[in-house]
């Protein structure tokens, strides 16, 4: 069965009033919250940003304005990953930090199932984090990707972490990708390598896209030609790995090393290279994205990776969200963490 169309009229958020006053979304809410941080706003922006939201026909959620006026030690976590192998990690980042900040989460689950199912779940979860009145929320996904969040959390102090708003709003931590996937590619070079394959992920992602940008800038700079015929999409997965590793290998001219844009796909690769007869480094070097350590410490050579900076990125944004909370100074929009190599012996 059909489900009813139950859509509204969409209504002007914080940004749009934002947009409108030609100031912060931060600003937008002192002044409309009447938080004691609005005395450190002139009376000329502030009647600019009530002006606008007379135009714009604004109307705040009641239950945010109650939040906002609420002095609280407790943030809010909405997040997919609880039960999730590695990305847990931002849980234990912010869980950290928080503590350090004598501030406390609230974890509560994000939804599944399609869109609209989800976003009426993480509302409710939104929601059930407001009755406990906590002064903030993070949204942390378990892999990097546009995030459609409920608008709630736009009236509110909110952080993205692993993961962006697609509409562009609310400021959000995210790995560097293209300069985990130089890196990974100039420790082949380092090693003497001068044709270089690449497995990558689904190649819409942001992750994929960005890893492979780093593969060609870092052949760029070595004056190395990148040919398109050494990038094979593995998708992510085991099997994946070890067919694009096969055909790589299979080349006229093979590869000497190969850069998998995550560690499954590498431990594919390894079976691929070892099924010809070859050795890993002494014949074919690998490394890895993403120290998904189950995988990275236990294959034989261990597995030479780009670790996800998942506890610094959940730490940053505690960070982020208490500059929000208390009314100093934000940092950029979008902010990036940088992806460290670690060394094991497969190159």
């Amino acid at each position: 069965m059909a489900r009813p169309n139950l859509s509204t009229p969409s209504r002007a958020t914080m940004s749009d009033v934002a947009r409108a006053a030609g100031v912060s979304r931060t600003t937008v809410s002192f002044v409309l919250n009447g938080t004691e941080q609005a005395d450190n706003v002139s009376d000329a922006t502030k009647a600019r940003v009530r002006r606008a939201a007379d135009q714009l026909g604004y109307r705040p959620d009641a239950r945010a304005r109650a939040l906002a006026a609420q002095s609280t030690d407790w943030y809010g976590l909405v997040t997919e990953i609880v039960t999730a192998p590695f990305a847990a990690h931002i849980i234990r980042g912010a869980q950290d930090e928080a503590w350090r900040q004598r501030r406390f989460l609230l974890i509560a689950p994000a939804g599944e199932g399609d869109r609209h199912d989800r976003e009426a779940f993480e509302r409710r979860a939104v929601e059930k984090l407001l009755e406990q009145r906590v002064g903030g929320v993070l949204y942390a996904a378990t892999w990097h990707r546009a995030v459609a969040v409920p608008d709630l959390l736009r009236e509110l102090p909110t952080v993205m972490v692993n993961c962006f708003d697609e509409k562009g709003e609310l400021p959000c931590i995210i790995p560097d990708e293209v300069a985990g996937g130089r890196r990974a590619t100039e420790r082949l070079i380092q090693a003497g390598h001068r044709r270089i394959g690449m497995i990558n992920l689904d190649p819409a992602i942001p992750a994929a896209i960005g890893r492979l940008q780093g593969w060609r800038e870092a052949q760029e700079a070595a004056g190395l030609s990148h040919a398109e015929e050494l990038v094979v999409d593995g998708y992510a997965t085991a099997d994946g790995g070890y067919a694009a590793a096969q055909l790589l290998l299979g080349l006229p001219q093979p590869p000497t090393a190969i850069f998998c844009a995550n560690d499954r796909m590498a431990m594919g690769a390894y079976d691929a290279i070892k099924e010809r007869g070859l050795r890993i480094p002494e014949n074919v070097a690998v490394v890895g994205f993403d120290n998904y350590e189950v995988i990275a410490a236990y294959l034989r050579p261990g597995l030479t990776t780009v670790a996800l900076p998942f506890e610094e990125m959940g730490a940053l944004g505690v960070r982020t969200l208490d500059a929000l909370t208390t009314g100093q100074p934000t940092p950029a929009l979008r902010q990036m963490v940088d992806c460290p190599l670690l060394e094991r012996r497969s190159v």
